[in-house]
């Protein structure tokens, strides 16, 4: 099971929009998820038409006289899709806590006995470095930032992270975190500015995919629903989609030491098998014509639709190219240029698929 907050202290950077629609992504990839709202401001409980009389306040709290265990207020939201919601009174545990001792480690002793079989609980944090985010910090493996492309947002993680690295000193508790950039306006030569800064600054801590401007996101929460519930096929369903795919991609990396270590020499005798009995792979050249983009990707059913170091296309006279070796077969693909998917200008070979636009077919003969 794997427990991720999302947190940044800076608020309007997409934090409680990342949890509502990631958590329904995963969900949607057959992943069985818990979403607990953690801030007292409830806005992921509110984003999904959700009313409770108890919340994860009567779990935390000691003195309340309305007790409860975390099953007892989880509320299902759909098929692999549950929450934990939250209320105004959470706004008065940091004071109940101040003086116990262990305060920082509530929220992880109740879910370090929660027996529930869940592949992935998120976390939506308040949008402050109180005791409740560092509550959240202590019980999760994994922290997800959600950061604008602007100069306070950044600001904001530098913070973030000093309290991460606390946590995992004084609590010997490492929490892996990473970047992700949110609200990214492609029509903005400043947000690229900004983008790159990021890359800058945090380099292997950031996600490949990122979360664009988008109205139906809003639209969304206004409904109380999740995006996918409320328009499947625009641009954000297909962005949180992707970053779920992106953070599936690495399951494989919580696994145990010695497990990893039998993976690998798995997957290494695997290869080399392959690499006897395959017939031999043909090569492909995709170039696209893009000379004021700052990076293209080339993504497709051969890479698994990952956005990565092996992805990103080289620039040639301000034409992008990308060298494949494919096995016979038909495979979707776009190109992914400053942000933008856009299906091959000059093949017209194409394919709806599932968001309503169009991929382009690559089809490999021998």
């Amino acid at each position: 099971m794997r427990i991720i907050s999302i947190a940044n202290q800076k608020g309007g950077c997409g934090k409680t929009t990342t949890s509502i629609n990631l958590a329904a992504a995963l969900a949607s990839n057959n992943r069985k998820v818990l979403l607990i709202d953690l801030d007292p401001q409830a806005h992921a409980t509110s984003g999904l038409n959700i009313e409770a009389d108890l919340s994860i306040y009567n779990v935390l709290s000691k003195i309340t006289h309305k007790k409860s265990s975390l099953e007892g207020i989880i509320q299902n939201l759909e098929e692999n899709f549950d929450i934990a919601p939250s209320s105004i009174v959470l706004s008065t545990l940091e004071q109940e806590l101040s003086g116990e001792i262990g305060r920082e480690s509530r929220l992880w002793d109740i879910l370090r006995d929660f027996k529930a079989n869940y592949d992935y609980i998120l976390i939506d944090c308040p949008p402050n470095l109180g005791i409740l985010t560092i509550n959240a910090i202590r019980a999760a493996n994994e922290i997800i930032v959600p950061v604008e492309a602007s100069r306070f947002s950044l600001e904001g993680v530098s913070q973030l992270t000093t309290i991460v690295n606390l946590v995992t000193e004084r609590l010997n508790h490492p929490v892996n975190f990473r970047v992700l950039v949110t609200n990214f306006d492609s029509r903005l030569a400043h947000s690229f500015k900004m983008l790159e800064k990021i890359k800058t600054d945090y380099q292997d801590k950031m996600f490949s995919n990122i979360i664009h401007v988008n109205v139906k996101l809003k639209e969304a929460q206004n409904e109380g629903l999740h995006v996918f519930n409320y328009d499947k096929y625009c641009r954000g369903a297909k962005d949180y989609f992707s970053l779920s795919r992106e953070i599936i991609t690495q399951e494989a990396g919580t696994a145990a030491p010695v497990a990893l270590t039998l993976v690998k020499t798995f997957e290494k005798r695997m290869k080399d098998i392959l690499k006897e009995n395959m017939p031999k792979l043909n090569e492909i050249t995709l170039t696209v014509k893009a000379p004021d983009a700052k990076e293209v990707y080339l993504a497709g059913e051969f890479n698994n639709w990952k956005l990565d170091e092996n992805s990103r296309m080289e620039q040639n006279n301000g034409c992008w190219i990308k060298r494949l070796n494919l096995d016979s077969g038909k495979y979707r693909y776009r190109f992914v240029i400053d942000g933008n998917w856009v299906e091959d200008p000059a093949n017209p070979l194409t394919q709806l698929n599932t968001y309503g636009t169009l991929d382009s077919l690559l089809e490999v003969n021998k």
